[in-house]
């Protein structure tokens, strides 16, 4: 040992003499980073815990090929250091005796034996390091394979029942460390936490067999409680939160209605008070105000932007409120996280917990929000979803596989919800339910007053934005408008008044709600320009005693021929400015015509000045009427319990009940109904609303209904989805054939064919063909209530 050393001593001592500065200083900085390498290994190997499983040995020391691979560089590394320095220390320097001199005498200064025992300590490291990998991997091979013979070595299963667990185990080797979401359910990088998560957290691999399945207890759900009529609103304001200015004009809007609000739950609380209603846990999560959403609408605010969808927004709240429902607000995504207890990460894994909420409603953006950070769990909780849609939905372009190959995709559809699911802020589409919004009911004196001091020559134009007066054709109508009446205007604007506005408009600037209300109070006339469509303006001039003059479109704008309506997800056809004031009021209230036809324009001027109308609000436009159908839609929806198969126990699409059809001829009608000792089913709306009737070639079941004075219900098509309702209209099929096709159930009068619906989620009053009649549920409506039949409360 002694001779060794002394060996060792003078290798090195040669090596130190015939290096050059430069090369002591790369063998320097090698062997240093080696022994910090060993360090740090050491490190990693002690800090083992004694309770971790060979799952996290794995992740910490690495595999067993990677930990040998390790050592094997860090042998090879040695092995050409120690030849190097063998070689060099062969080497001669004559010409630098001096130098060698001198380091030679410096050398004599060192200790041997230290620095020999410090090679011989770091050596030994080496050497106690290479035993307790072995022993590490030794113990977790034995492990594995104890386990193994358990588990079945962790092998993916081949289950029928589970088709892509194969596939999904493959994605999760490849990409488990794409998403932090991953870790924090117990993902390592190993075979069994791939298993263990896509059969526990997600559901595409069966249950293991070797894992403890009663360890996460079944929740129970929680207690039901009666909902109560509320009429403070204090508590409201508070969620709705600070910090935006579309906040402040909804927390406005609140206050402002909060009295109506009270006297309507008051109303329905003496309607209500025998029936038991349920309060719902209840997540209202607004996209559209979001930061990642852009945000587009508080900064337009008080500068004219439109302010539809916030009034509608202020309102469901409030409704959602006065009812007595749980309610939390989320305007962020923060508040989402936190109420969804969505995990970390950046949204792949799903929520494991039960959903915390009844219904949760949104829109478009909160939905693709919902969608980035819910993973999976978004497919298994969308039942709850209440899509808050303007423009409406239509099931084609709902349905994502039909959407894509017939061509009705857009970027907002697809979904793959239930129809009704969307809710609009007009019944113009009852694919749809129809949300709505309020404005403000006038009493019998406010009546009173206002018909009294209405100025007969007085105009208000409906139009907040310079951008609204962009018209083609503008001043020839309103130049005819000028010889009869006074024009006001309530335009933004800074500092200079807008060129779009004529000299002789009066304009305002923008006026806050109340002092818009009093204008409106005065005007005989509201006339709008064509844009914005389908608005909550109109409707208060209304109820405010106005007479509402717009466009008529023809051709009618839509998706085809009208920039602002492409890409939406409907094929609706809009005749005017505000279908549903033309359609719902009409006359004298609403005139709707050609604003080119300047004989017409002049005469219509004419006869507005010769009428006097009284202040007019439709019923479900009004506080108790928005309470109302909210209610029955929180009771009577539901998209999440499966449906019963129609009809039952068959797929021929015939019916083998009682009596031989359930339908029967109302009285001196071509209309059917259902009769009355046919089998029971439970719908809501309830069968005793249905009406069935067929539609003329090309036309589609929203006008077919509408024609017979009735409204298209797609909750009832499932029950028309039979034979027997197409010889009940007397038609002869001679074939019968289920399809995916949103015109379906339908009759072929060229091929003598009849079309059933194939998937549920094509039923659609909306569409129309040339090639078929086809079969339409229609249902009768409250009066002033459209959304709901007469039996629907």
């Amino acid at each position: 040992m002694i001779a060794t050393s002394g060996e060792l001593f003078i290798m090195v001592r040669r090596c130190l003499l015939t290096f050059k500065p430069f090369r002591i200083f790369v063998v320097g900085i090698g062997f240093f980073s080696l022994c910090f390498l060993m360090t740090s290994l050491g490190g990693q190997f002690s800090a083992k815990r004694p309770g971790d499983s060979p799952f996290t040995v794995r992740a910490e020391v690495l595999g067993g090929q990677e930990s040998r691979g390790v050592l094997r560089k860090i042998s090879d590394m040695l092995e050409v250091i120690m030849k190097r320095m063998d070689a060099l220390s062969k080497l001669g320097n004559t010409t630098d005796t001096h130098r060698l001199d001198e380091l030679s005498s410096a050398l004599d200064r060192i200790q041997p034996i230290g620095l020999v025992e410090r090679i011989q300590a770091i050596a030994q490291n080496m050497s106690d390091m290479a035993l307790r990998v072995e022993q590490i991997l030794q113990r977790s091979m034995a492990n594995n394979r104890v386990r193994d013979g358990a588990l079945g070595q962790c092998e993916t299963p081949k289950d029928p029942r589970y088709p892509d667990c194969p596939s999904k185990m493959d994605w999760m080797r490849a990409r488990w460390t794409s998403d932090p979401c991953y870790a924090f359910y117990g993902v390592d990088g190993s075979d069994c936490s791939f298993l263990v998560y896509l059969s526990e957290v997600e559901w595409f691999c069966p249950p293991l067999a070797w894992r403890n399945q009663t360890a996460t207890p079944t929740l129970k759900p929680p207690p039901k409680r009666q909902a109560v009529f509320q009429s403070e609103i204090g508590t409201l304001l508070e969620q709705v939160g600070t910090g935006k200015e579309s906040l402040s004009f909804m927390k406005r809007r609140i206050r402002r209605m909060a009295a109506q609000w009270a006297s309507a739950a008051r109303r329905l609380d003496d309607k209500f008070r025998a029936h038991w209603r349920e309060q719902k846990r209840i997540l209202v999560h607004v996209g559209f105000l979001t930061e990642e959403s852009g945000d587009v609408f508080s900064p337009k605010v008080l500068k004219g932007g439109p302010l539809g969808e916030m009034v509608q927004w202020a309102d469901i709240l409030t409704a959602l409120h006065v009812l007595g429902h749980n309610l939390k607000i989320s305007v962020s995504l923060k508040e989402l996280h936190g109420f969804l207890g969505v995990p970390p990460g950046r949204g792949s894994c799903p929520l494991t917990g039960p959903l915390p909420f009844d219904l949760i409603y949104t829109d478009y953006h909160g939905l693709q929000q919902m969608k980035q950070h819910m993973g999976l769990s978004l497919r298994k909780h969308k039942c709850h979803i209440r899509v808050i849609d303007t423009f409406g939905t239509e099931p084609a372009y709902n349905h994502e596989e039909y959407a894509t190959l017939h061509g009705y995709r857009t970027n907002w559809g697809y979904w793959n919800l239930h129809g009704q699911q969307y809710m609009t802020m007009f019944p113009h589409t009852p694919d749809n339910s129809f949300m709505g919004f309020v404005a403000e009911d006038l009493n019998e004196t406010e009546r009173l007053n206002i018909q009294r001091n209405k100025v007969n020559n007085m105009a208000v134009v409906y139009g907040k934005e310079a951008s609204m007066w962009k018209v083609s054709g503008k001043e020839k109508f309103l130049t005819i408008l000028h010889r009869y009446m006074d024009i006001h205007g309530t335009v933004y604007y800074e500092t200079q008044r807008p060129p779009e506005v004529p000299a002789f408009v009066k304009n305002h600037g923008l006026l806050p709600q109340q002092e818009l209300q009093q204008l409106l109070r005065k005007a005989k006339l509201f006339i709008g320009f064509g844009f914005p469509y389908e608005g909550p303006a109109p409707l208060e001039a209304i109820a405010n005693g106005c007479i509402f003059l717009q466009p008529k479109f023809s051709p009618p704008h839509s998706s085809l021929n009208h920039e602002f309506f492409r890409g939406k997800p409907t094929s609706r056809k809009v005749s005017s400015q505000h279908p549903y004031a033309e359609q719902y009021i009409g006359r004298p209230h609403v005139i709707t015509v050609d604003f080119n036809n300047s004989e017409e324009f002049d005469a219509t001027i004419r006869e507005i000045m010769r009428m006097n109308v009284e202040p007019l609000l439709p019923y479900e436009y009004t506080c108790e009427g928005m309470l109302e159908r909210v209610h029955a839609y929180i009771q009577n929806q539901d998209f999440c319990s499966p449906q019963a198969p129609f009809p039952p126990a068959n797929s021929s699409g015939a019916w083998l009940g009682s009596p031989p059809s359930p339908f029967i001829l109302l009285p001196n009608s071509s209309i059917l109904t259902w009769a009355a000792n046919a089998s029971f089913y439970t719908a809501w709306p309830p069968l005793s609303a249905l009406r069935l009737l067929a539609s003329s070639e090309g036309q589609s079941c929203v006008m077919a209904c509408q024609t017979a004075g009735l409204i298209c219900e797609p909750a009832l098509y499932r029950f028309i989805n039979i034979r027997e309702a197409f010889s009940g209209l007397d038609f002869q099929c001679e074939g019968v054939e289920f399809e995916m096709n949103h015109l379906f159930p339908a009759f072929s009068a060229e091929h003598a064919e009849c079309g059933l619906q194939q998937d549920p989620l094509l039923f659609s009053c909306a569409g129309s063909s040339a090639k078929y009649q086809r079969l339409c549920p229609c249902r009768d409506y409250r009066n002033g209530q459209v959304a709901l039949c007469r039996d629907c409360l």
